[in-house]
């Protein structure tokens, strides 16, 4: 069995474009290939638990097992010829992901048609290969059309070069979605939807720079599968999940900027905050949306206006959802993608004095100072105004964020003591903010008189609780103060 680091760049792309995309690629021969992938795991998916995925390949008459681990652009791949259709369990690292007596089944499929070829670009060895087909488990299917950039030989930094040569001739979105992880979706009944954030799990030993990229990795994955929902179906979970995936990245640049300083980051922290700035009207207008689905029995007035009311709401919603669309199958996101994935992955930062240290210390201190500014930006929280609730949220939203990535470390127990104050002073300083962002928001549409009656009625009626909302993220912030931080150990 051989083992190896496979160095890995993924598109999605559309069927049409594929060979735009060959056209564009440097020189070489080309191959096709039909190939037949079965991923096996065992009953209780101890594999995908793992975060591994085992296949048996077949092309030209020739088996291949491949076990694949890891996450980012370089992953453990061990492989070797077998002859039967079924994996040999005792090969490579297998046995110790696999409980006792445990046995391996087929989980689902994979067929697609391939073109590859072998480039040279900037003095590395490059696979391109242009994949069309689709995984099937059970009953159901999914189609792939996508581009891999597989490096051979030479640096990195030719792959994330190499995609932006080719994504001039076509449109290619970054995708951090696998072959193993559609299939494992595919057959857990886990249709296209919202991608949430996943748990950062940390095994203890990290750098400081692995930390990093281990949260800036799952956020950028959040912000690729969520614009990848937007362009089929704009939904508003879509859109609000882009954020968070797009805040989450920018909290952890501001959470480990003693550790990333350097050269790129200030240009990936401003294109995060131009895509997290596209998407806030139409999340504005979701939300008051929302408090108007349930706005009836609370309004004086004629149902007429809030009728009419809803109605304009929705057009503008409508609108401004064309724009977010507009704006993540643009080419600037598509080349936000590309950079941010390239600093993230082999940024010069990684080679930092700080970078290379220990996580679990840098943690403490980093947290300590997220607690510790809550603390502080709330201690006037009973005459705050909107300004200085609104920076209490964004230093409450960081420290909730900045628990998440390094929870793991700790007992579940003493995180979820410590986070559940934070999530409640979250809840009442969001309620907070959407109060405060309601007013401009109709203030800037051309509202007709009954529209315009119901929406200041419903805003002075919701004003009216503002005083109860600040009382109870009091209390949050009180019982914040008085609780074990989890990182005292």
């Amino acid at each position: 069995m051989t083992s190896t680091r496979e160095v890995e760049l993924k598109f999605a792309c559309g069927p049409d474009d594929l060979a735009a995309v060959l056209a564009a690629a440097p020189p070489g021969d080309d191959a096709d290939a039909e190939l037949i992938s079965v991923y096996f795991d065992t009953a209780d998916l101890a594999l995908q638990k793992a975060g591994a995925s085992l296949r048996v390949r077949e092309s030209k008459g020739r088996r291949v097992q491949t076990l694949k681990r890891g996450e980012g652009l370089a992953r453990e791949e061990h492989e070797a010829s077998i002859e039967g259709l079924a994996p040999d369990p005792d090969l490579g690292p297998l046995p110790g992901l696999m409980p006792a007596g445990a046995s391996l089944r087929p989980a689902f499929n994979v067929r697609v048609s391939r073109r590859q070829r072998l480039v040279r670009h900037d003095g590395a060895e490059i696979e391109l290969a242009l994949d069309r087909g689709e995984v099937v488990g059970g009953d159901a299917s999914t189609p792939i059309c996508e581009v891999e950039l597989e490096l051979k030989s030479g640096a990195p930094d030719a792959l994330f070069s190499l995609a932006r040569t080719l994504g001039e001739a076509a449109p290619l979105y970054l995708s951090f979605d696998t072959k193993a992880a559609r299939g494992q979706a595919l057959v857990a009944g886990a249709g296209p939807g919202p991608r949430k954030s996943p748990a950062i799990v940390l095994e203890g030993g990290e750098t400081v720079g692995e930390a990093f990229q281990a949260v800036a990795r799952k956020a950028l994955a959040q912000v690729a599968a969520n614009a990848a929902l937007l362009r089929e179906d704009a939904t508003p979970e879509a859109v609000h999940q882009l954020r968070v995936g797009a805040r989450r990245f920018r909290s952890a640049l501001t959470t480990f900027k003693a550790a990333t300083e350097g050269e790129g980051r200030a240009q990936v922290k401003a294109d995060l905050e131009w895509l997290s700035h596209a998407c806030d009207e139409v999340r504005n207008l979701d939300v008051y949306a929302e408090g108007l689905a349930n706005a009836d029995g609370e309004l004086q007035g004629p149902a007429a206006g809030l009728a009419s009311l809803r109605g304009l709401i929705d057009a503008e919603r409508g609108r401004a959802r064309a724009e977010v669309v507009r704006t993540v199958a643009s080419a600037r996101f598509r080349g936000l993608m590309i950079d941010a994935a390239e600093w993230m992955e082999i940024g010069a930062w990684g080679l930092g004095h700080l970078a290379r240290g220990p996580a679990d210390r840098f943690a403490r201190e980093a947290l300590k100072a997220r607690r510790r500014k809550v603390l502080k930006l709330g201690r006037d929280i009973a005459t705050a105004d909107d300004e200085a609730l609104h920076s209490l949220r964004i230093a409450a939203k960081k420290l909730r964020y900045a628990g998440d990535a390094f929870a793991s470390l700790y007992g579940a127990k003493r995180v979820e003591a410590f986070t559940a104050p934070v999530k409640d002073l979250q809840t009442e300083l969001g309620e907070l903010n959407d109060l405060a962002t309601a007013a401009p928001l109709i203030a800037g549409l051309a509202l007709p008189p009954e529209a315009a009656f119901a929406a200041g009625e419903l805003l002075g009626l919701r004003a009216a609780g503002r005083a109860k909302r600040i009382q109870r993220a009091a209390r949050a912030l009180a019982r914040l103060a008085e609780v074990e931080p989890f990182w005292n150990t």
